[in-house]
């Protein structure tokens, strides 16, 4: 392992001189050093310096952003140790939202594949003034690379071990009267890193991956824009993590699997031709397809005769998401109370239907239990934000967002219920610009997620009257509320060689939505209410500084104190003061940048992260660890040679974790089982700019 005092001699920066950032996140186009609140960017220099091909490669270098498995890829994230870590029956909604190319993929983080991904904007804390109830506790922000008007693109292969392979390509350009066009398209495969001893095979979690997205910026008229925008994805992953020996040895003969296929499309037009303001309309359409599936046994017949049980589950759903918005926002500012004010004002509708089929499989009886239900969630949303400019340096910025939810419910177990609320959001800032390039500010913001329903709770109570007597009373839940202070600092000098920016916040949790089981009647069952209260403190910290004109170096660093209130489990374990799940303490991301020669670069990073607790219903954690990564890179003319390496002292880290009896040789005793990272991965990749 790694000492901590390697963490403050790695890191990794770009080779030229620190790039002033624009992100897209906000209503307005704004630098990184002008946003009045805690916002991360990764371009693609710095997702490629780790080979970064899909978001949970790269996570780790954000402060205070972490992630949960339980299935072949990072499906949920938790910001600030906020965040769910799973889904099984019950639909829910995400408290840490996804856009890609402006399209909602929140809840579905499989399909963060970095391929030609320009940058990824990461905003934390409460963002559902801007974002609405998907994004409470934070959003990831994805945006493909723009067209240019000249032809460009890059075809990339490569290799690494666990028999993985790579091919991509993206081109663009002028395409006539259909505008400006970039097509990307990228395709990668490999084992997994089990081996499944009883089979004898070493692909039971092997992935293979597709994406294709297309994007056209079209010139319709004088002052009508158009981007076109068309997503397809298709995952055919396995799905054989957990072992009983908590090993990457495994002994399940009936393999899962982690399927997904994706397709959306969006449409933007804006209207540029009003002197005082623009108007965008949008539309998007988003339709999935996911099939997770798992031997829940984890084992075959025969492995303790007397004890053992052999099972499957497995979980078809389907999600039709139809999103959209109309958006005014101010060209010039207008004179309100003798003050220069930019405004912004827009009419927001999700539809989102969920359809799921469960079957769960017991193979010692051959009884086949299948279960069904169907969810039409409804949102509206009407918001506004103003921004006073009180003086040349002091700018106060306050929005509000108004959202209504209506999300009906039926199942095959003749539940039929329909939660609803209204909620309200939004955030005050003042900031304070005293000299180019340095900032101030102070922002409190307030988020909000929907409610919903314990459906399988209610379904699995219905022939045991004092079970569902008690669970009749917790049939719904109630919206959760965040509420955050935040005070920033951000500097830029004047020759772009030092950048730092600096994060206190303080947030309020009411109403959390906590996930508890319950075991009554040999009856296992999870459910979710509002039982508790929580709060959050921290700091995020991120520097980059030239050492000299070669060699770079850069520190990410977050810290987090939570604290659970008001929760006690049904096992009678009193979580009050207890930390909350994935949370861990500290989060630092640090390393080296040294351009070697004009044609070469090398790359040293540390991660390192604090142990966390992997749920909120029992006591289990991670351990604390530090992974060590380095690429070198060649470039001569239009070529690229890059050789990489991920956890390079292949330290084990688990980044999923329960606590239950499972295995019959020691007559199901209660063991921490966790689904173990990414190994020590050693690759070569190809590029060729054309």
């Amino acid at each position: 392992m790694l000492s901590p005092a390697l963490l403050f001699v790695a890191a990794i920066a770009g080779e030229d001189p620190i790039e002033r950032i624009a992100v897209q996140g906000h209503y307005r186009s704004l630098y990184v050093n002008e946003a009045p609140t805690s916002v991360s960017v990764l371009t693609s220099d710095a997702m490629g310096q780790r080979h970064g091909t899909h978001m949970e490669d790269v996570l780790n270098v954000i402060p205070n952003l972490n992630f949960s498995s339980g299935s072949s890829r990072a499906r949920f994230l938790q910001i600030r140790g906020i965040g769910e870590r799973s889904q099984f029956v019950d639909p829910i909604n995400p408290s840490v939202g996804i856009l890609i190319d402006g399209i909602n993929y929140s809840g579905l983080g499989q399909a963060a594949q970095l391929f030609d991904i320009s940058q990824v904007e990461v905003y934390r804390g409460p963002q559902s003034g801007r974002f609405g109830a998907d994004g409470m506790a934070g959003m990831l922000v994805l945006e493909s690379t723009a067209a240019r008007a000249e032809f460009d693109g890059f075809w990339q292969i490569g290799a690494a071990n666990y028999g993985a392979v790579e091919g991509g390509v993206a081109v663009g350009g002028e395409l006539g009267a259909l505008g400006r066009a970039r097509l990307s398209v990228y395709q990668q495969a490999d084992d997994g890193f089990t081996e499944n001893t009883y089979l004898q095979r070493d692909d039971t979690q092997s992935r293979s991956e597709r994406i294709a997205r297309f994007n056209v910026w079209t010139d319709l008229a004088d002052h009508w824009q158009l981007r076109s925008t068309a997503h397809l994805y298709r995952q055919d992953n396995g799905y054989d993590a957990f072992s009983l020996d908590n090993t990457r040895q495994t002994l399940s003969d009936e393999p899962g699997e982690d399927d997904a296929t994706m397709k959306a499309a969006r449409l933007a037009l804006t209207y540029s031709g009003a002197e005082t303001h623009e108007t965008v309309f949008s539309y998007s359409v988003l339709s999935t397809d996911t099939l997770y599936s798992y031997d829940e046994d984890w084992s075959y017949v025969g492995i303790a005769p007397g004890w053992e049980y052999s099972s499957t589950d497995a979980y078809w759903r389907e999600r039709l998401d139809h999103t959209l918005e109309a958006r005014w926002l101010s060209t010039q500012p207008i004179n309100v109370m003798g003050l220069a004010t930019d405004w912004v004002v827009g009419w927001y509708h999700l539809s989102r239907d969920e359809s799921l089929r469960r079957e769960f499989m017991n193979w010692d009886t051959y009884a086949d239990d299948t279960f069904n239900s169907d969810y039409e969630s409804k949102r509206h949303a009407l918001y506004g934000e103003v921004t006073q400019y009180v003086s040349d340096q002091w700018q106060l910025t306050t929005g509000l967002r108004l959202e209504r939810y209506r999300n009906a419910y039926d199942d095959s177990n003749s539940v039929a219920v329909t939660p609803r609320d209204t909620m309200l959001g939004g955030r005050v800032s003042l900031s304070y610009n005293p000299a180019v390039g340095r900032m101030m500010y102070l922002t409190w913001s307030r988020g909000y997620k929907t409610g919903g329903v314990n459906a399988e709770a209610l379904g699995k109570a219905t022939d045991n009257p004092e079970l569902e007597a008690f669970l009749l009373q917790r049939s719904s839940f109630a919206p959760e509320y965040l509420t955050s202070l935040e005070a920033g600092y951000k500097f830029i000098n004047a020759d772009d060689t030092l950048s730092l920016n600096v994060a206190l916040f303080a947030q309020n949790r009411d109403d959390v939505q906590l996930k508890s089981w319950i075991n009554r009647a040999q009856t296992f069952i999870g459910y979710i209410e509002n039982a508790a209260g929580g709060k959050v403190h921290g700091l995020e910290a991120e520097l980059n500084l030239e050492l000299t004109p070669q060699l770079w170096w850069f520190a990410n660093v977050g810290l987090l104190e939570t604290e659970i209130e008001g929760f006690i489990t049904e096992d009678g374990i009193d979580m009050e003061g207890r930390e909350q799940a994935q949370a861990p303490g500290y989060q630092v991301n640090t390393g080296i940048n040294w351009q070697v020669t004009e044609n070469l670069s090398a790359t040293l990073q540390i991660d390192s992260k604090d142990s966390f607790y992997f749920s909120d219903s029992h006591n289990s954690q991670s351990e604390s660890y530090n992974l060590l990564h380095a690429s070198l890179k060649w470039q001569l003319d239009a070529w690229r040679i890059t050789l990489w390496g991920r956890n390079l002292t292949d330290e084990d880290y688990a980044t999923r974790g329960f606590y239950f009896g499972n295995d019959p040789r020691d007559e199901y005793q209660p063991t921490t089982y966790v689904q173990w990272g990414e190994p020590r991965r050693i690759g070569i990749t190809f590029n060729y700019a054309m």
